[in-house]
């Protein structure tokens, strides 16, 4: 529900300014499980209570549990360069207030072994009675709530015609995500089989009411009445007779793996698991930027083909790359045209994502080294997920499981990849 600010200036256009949102999980600096003390981190930096504490430009604050931690953009950014060094250092600020906590913070998208009905601290502070209203309907001490982390993404709009561009540059796009951004390969312990499992809970954690988060794919509106229509005043509908006194009659309320918030006029995507430190956070959400950006231009093919598009067969590729990530097959020959793939017959979403790197992104000059090193790893060893699963040699134990993670702790408090 925490915004990244994008809002302040709300007659931006098409990427003229950028919202990131990361969240981080609290660890306990030994054990490595969670540490619910997200509280006495924001007051140890502002010197007294508080759910948000700005440092410079960024802004902290609190999520749903309380071994989580957000940071995000404090205002909107108007470039992406350099912003991954923001980030690093109020990460580092982060970690020395934590320290004395016993704690440290830990990346990636689910903890390996959290058991979310026992261990679930929910914020108890500001806007506890939304927290306690979603706890009532959802129940909130589960994987889909209160052990996941990802990167929000927020893109402006200026009018109606902008949305509609956007929208559908959006929906087209949102299904390759997974195979770019996965890092949530284990969960109870355990690696499951799927490499993005925090998106495999998400999409089921709202089942009491399934118009909130709909197919994860938003439907096909392309502008603010048809989405107000066909979307929000559905979800507000089937919302009432569990919550009549309207607590969660907004737009955040609203699930789906892109949401429109026209409050701020902005789209905001929520499909990206964090990664192990932000310079792999912040390349992944310029390449998502260029993606959606091309798509907006009609570099590949026209907005009307975009906008054709259904949920359905967005969806179906969308939970093949939630289930295999970067060796996804892509079988769609409609779906991969409209990136300009010039190959026939299904390839895997790596191959997809390299001609989209390598085509937009390798024949730039301003780009961040660092950045390319991102790149340049996924095509080589794929996604996070992939890494983290082949570290364990999977059939993990504790004691492997324990030392993987503890590395990527340590990727993230240092800035680098996780590279075995």
């Amino acid at each position: 529900m925490n915004a990244s600010r994008v809002d302040e200036q709300p007659d931006l256009g098409l990427f003229e300014a950028y919202g990131i949102e990361l969240e981080y999980m609290i660890v306990d600096g030994d054990s490595l499980s969670v540490l619910p003390v997200a509280d006495r981190a924001l007051e140890s930096l502002a010197g007294g209570f508080a759910n948000e504490v700005e440092t410079g430009s960024l802004a902290w604050s609190n999520e749903l549990a309380l071994h989580v931690i957000e940071m995000k953009t404090n205002g909107p950014a108007r470039s992406l360069t350099g912003l991954h060094q923001d980030f690093q250092r109020d990460v580092t600020r982060l970690n020395a207030l934590l320290a004395p906590l016993g704690g440290r913070l830990m990346p990636t998208a689910m903890h390996p072994w959290m058991d979310p009905e026992r261990e679930t601290r929910l914020w108890p502070y500001d806007n506890s009675a939304i927290y306690r209203t979603f706890d009532r309907i959802f129940g909130c001490q589960g994987h889909g709530w209160s052990n996941l982390q990802s990167m929000h993404i927020n893109l402006p709009f200026a009018d109606d015609e902008e949305f509609a561009r956007l929208h559908a540059a959006v929906r087209m796009a949102m299904p390759l995500m997974p195979a770019l951004a996965a890092s949530s390969p284990v969960m109870d312990g355990r690696l499951t089989g799927l490499l993005d499992n925090r998106l495999e809970v998400y999409r089921d954690n709202c089942r009491r009411v399934p118009s909130v988060t709909g197919r994860i794919i938003p439907e096909p509106a392309y502008s603010q009445r048809a989405y107000e229509s066909e979307i929000l005043q559905r979800i507000y509908r089937d919302m009432s007779p569990l919550d009549p006194e309207g607590v969660l009659r907004h737009e955040w309320v609203n699930a789906r793996g892109a949401i429109a918030r026209f409050d701020r006029n902005t789209i905001e995507i929520r499909v990206l698991d964090t990664q192990e430190c932000p310079a792999a956070d912040i390349a992944v959400a310029a390449l998502v930027v260029e993606i959606v950006r091309a798509l907006t231009e009609e570099h590949w093919c026209g907005l009307r083909h975009l906008q054709k598009w259904d949920s359905g067969p967005l969806q179906r590729l969308f939970m093949l790359c939630v289930q295999h990530a970067d060796q996804a097959v892509i079988d769609d020959d409609d779906f991969r045209a409209a990136f300009g793939f010039p190959e026939r017959g299904p390839c895997r979403a790596r191959d997809l994502w390299q001609h989209l790197i390598e085509t937009l992104i390798f024949p730039r000059t301003d780009l961040s080294a660092a950045w390319l090193e991102v790149y340049r790893l996924y095509l080589r060893r794929g996604s996070l997920a992939r890494r983290i699963a082949g570290a364990l040699e999977n059939t993990p134990s504790p004691d492997r499981m324990k030392t993987v993670y503890r590395r990527l702790c340590d990727c993230l408090a240092q800035g680098t990849l996780f590279d075995d």
